[in-house]
């Protein structure tokens, strides 16, 4: 039986209201598919730790969150820089959700991301 999933947009004003909530901020990087569009959270504490994650549907029917790019020599070495990176992204998926999360520590993110489900 398939069971029915938030739609893409739904999900992105629930990260924007969750991360104001927290005393973030959210930027929508770009505009994706309302229903269907996988998203993508660029994750920035205090300006560093940057990194890339993708939700991917879990079996219990929620979201799991997978870093798919973070800043460091060996990712950035291998996948490009994040505006290289996410620039592919969007060429080979053009419905792809990006939004930025920027939070004061990484507690408050995964906290974010806990919440959302």
């Amino acid at each position: 039986m398939i069971e029915a999933r938030l739609a893409a947009h739904i999900r992105i004003e629930a990260l924007k209201r969750l991360t104001q909530a927290a005393g973030g901020f959210a930027t929508l990087l770009s505009r994706g598919d309302p229903v269907a569009g996988a998203i993508l959270i660029v994750r920035t504490v205090r300006g560093g730790d940057n990194g890339v994650l993708e939700g991917i549907s879990a079996l219990d029917s929620g979201v799991a969150w997978q870093e798919i790019w973070s800043e460091d020599e060996g990712t950035i070495a291998a996948k490009g820089t994040l505006t290289e990176y996410l620039a592919r992204r969007r060429s080979r998926d053009p419905d792809i959700w990006v939004i930025e999360l920027d939070v004061a520590n990484r507690a408050q993110f995964d906290a974010i991301l806990g919440q959302l489900g």
